[in-house]
């Protein structure tokens, strides 16, 4: 990222921009004023180095897969000293089959979600949470799937699982740093047109993610964690 003036711009690092709901969030983000840091994959070309492109300077690339601890401990080093607004966890995947009850996943698909969708994020919360201050905002990306309380119809059982397992991780979180006056945030975005939620979706990213921002910025300085939908509803637990 450029130092040059817009740095005086807020800043997010954003895990998982390289499409989907992050590189949405990422373009959302740089068209309010937002400074972004976004984590992709791999080396290959994505829709974030098109916006970096777009916004000269603007725009800073990290390479991070999540479910490697060692590549989570090398980007804390490489952005040591950095100071950034939000930090927000986008990254996660659905299992290969996502009308397999719990007692038809293998055990390594079982795995592979919950390391994915529930610990990785916490593991990079708690390796670059000082990198946020403590009027700044700490968020992951969650599901309205992963409400205990809303499940009244089944099915998904495999990944509404692994983001119980999110949230719940999240609260014990929020827990052991109660009295911060950091916010914390769990989002539900809802049904979206993503490689995850699929084409039949109602909203496409672009569509859905002006909501979103809202949400997630109306959050700031407002201590204490909340699991919100797009438009900022509570939703249950």
């Amino acid at each position: 990222m450029s130092r040059s003036s817009s740095n005086k711009a807020p800043a997010i690092l954003l895990i998982g921009a390289s499409r989907g709901l992050g590189f949405a969030m990422a373009a959302e983000c740089l068209k309010r004023g937002w400074n972004v840091a976004g984590t992709v994959r791999d080396n290959t070309r994505t829709q974030l180095h098109d916006l970096a492109d777009e916004y000269v300077g603007r725009v800073e690339i990290e390479h991070l897969d999540i479910s490697e601890p060692d590549q989570i401990m090398a980007l804390r080093g490489r952005l040591s000293g950095r100071r950034f607004d939000i930090l927000f966890v986008n990254a996660g995947a659905a299992n290969n089959n996502q009308g397999e009850t719990i007692s038809e996943v293998s055990t390594a698909e079982f795995v592979r979600l919950m390391v994915t969708n529930a610990l990785s994020p916490m593991r990079v919360i708690e390796a670059l949470q000082d990198l946020v201050p403590a009027d700044g905002l700490i968020g992951i990306m969650s599901s309205g799937q992963g409400s205990i309380a809303n499940n009244e119809k089944g099915g998904h059982e495999v990944y509404r699982g692994s983001k119980s397992a999110l949230n719940q991780y999240m609260r014990s979180y929020a827990a052991r740093h109660a009295g911060e006056s950091r916010a914390l945030l769990l989002l539900a975005p809802g049904w979206i047109r993503t490689t995850l939620g699929g084409p039949d979706a109602p909203l496409g990213p672009e569509e859905a993610m002006p909501d979103i921002v809202n949400t997630l910025l109306s959050k700031r300085g407002k201590p204490g964690l909340e699991y919100l939908d797009r438009m900022g509803r509570t939703v249950p637990w």
